[in-house]
């Protein structure tokens, strides 16, 4: 169970550090005009990785920006 509970700590510290609305990280204040989730590519189309410090020690982030050449990025709409 603890396992459980360190990776939803770890799933809602990420979620609050990305500025934008993607995927199961939708927040109110990034979405457009009609309620759909606004991503923010040009600072988030990265991989965003994680490190384990030690318990009680705050994770370290790394990040790597990724090359998209065979698609074009678009804004996801569900209606």
């Amino acid at each position: 169970m603890a396992d459980f509970i360190n990776l939803a700590q770890l799933m809602a510290r990420d979620a609050l550090q990305r500025e934008e609305s993607c995927g199961s990280h939708f927040r109110e204040e990034h979405q457009t005009p009609d309620g759909e989730a606004q991503r923010n590519d040009d600072n988030f189309a990265v991989v965003l990785v994680w490190e384990y410090r030690g318990e009680g020690q705050v994770p370290q982030l790394h990040q790597e920006d990724l090359a998209f050449e065979n698609m074009q990025l678009t804004q996801r709409s569900y209606k």
